[in-house]
């Protein structure tokens, strides 16, 4: 196998990478991609740093050694805690991480005054600290951690009461500051943009990062000469330490995507197939 006809490793605690997944296959269709969901881990948001960290190096090992010629951290909580370590430790190799849309949101505003969805272990990041540092120093941010909102949606509870009432908790009282803008700070969350935007109304701007973070892949493989080429049609392959039968459901359910994902299991901070 060729460089450019390996595979684009994608990497979340579970589905909500899929959310970066989905733009990436529309802005990169001829690109092979193996998806790896850590759902025996899930969620991350409430784990140490420090513990993120040697997660997502254990991924970074498997990844490297299936093959995958880039490296993209769906996950703002493993981007938080693991992303400079991750490119100190292999100087060569190309990675692309998530970073909270703060930028864009403090540049559309009107009322000034912007919302933030994101993980406790998101917020608590210096990578946040320094976006909101450097992009928004004339607009009110307002942040929300929205509680057991991940685990619902890794249970594919997208419409339920229960995720409605985290979203109203959250929500109401930015709302009710003014906030016409919101970010979406974990890559879970765009898969309820829907409800979200039927409780913050017509006139509130929410953010998904997904399609910026598709661009700059793009861009990074560009940079690599590592575009593959239309040719023969790409596999896709996809990978849980959880239950691949649920997380078979949840593919079709959030992707329409039907796939007989592979099972694999941590071993220390290894992970090992079957």
């Amino acid at each position: 196998m060729t460089n450019t006809e390996a595979p684009i490793g994608v990497y979340d605690s579970g589905v909500g990478g899929l959310s970066v997944l989905r733009a990436l296959h529309s802005q990169l269709p001829f690109e092979a991609t193996l998806y790896f969901a850590d759902q025996a881990k899930v969620p991350y948001g409430e784990r140490p740093l420090e513990e993120v960290r040697q997660l997502a190096e254990g991924v970074t090992r498997m990844m490297m050694h299936e093959g995958a010629k880039l490296i993209v951290i769906a996950c703002n909580t493993a981007s938080a805690a693991a992303l400079k370590y991750l490119r100190d430790l292999y100087p060569k190799f190309p990675f692309v991480g998530m970073e909270p849309a703060v930028k864009p949101a403090a540049e559309q505003t009107l009322s000034g005054k912007v919302g933030v969805l994101a993980t406790p272990s998101t917020f608590q990041g210096e990578l946040y600290a320094s976006v909101v540092e450097r992009f928004a120093k004339d607009v009110q941010i307002f942040e929300a951690t929205c509680p057991g909102l991940v685990k619902q949606i890794e249970r594919g509870y997208l419409q339920t009461p229960l995720t409605r009432r985290i979203l109203q908790q959250a929500l109401q009282p930015m709302l009710a500051e003014g906030v016409d803008t919101l970010v979406m700070g974990c890559t879970h969350f765009p898969f309820v943009i829907p409800l979200i935007q039927q409780i913050a109304g017509e006139g509130v701007r929410v953010i998904d990062p997904a399609p910026a973070i598709a661009r700059q892949t793009e861009r990074v493989l560009m940079q690599h000469d590592l575009l593959r080429s239309p040719a023969a049609e790409p596999t896709q392959r996809y990978l849980t330490s959880g239950d691949p039968s649920r997380f078979s459901r949840l593919l079709e359910q959030l992707l329409g995507v039907r796939a007989q994902p592979e099972r694999w299991h941590w071993v220390g901070d290894s992970l090992l197939r079957g």
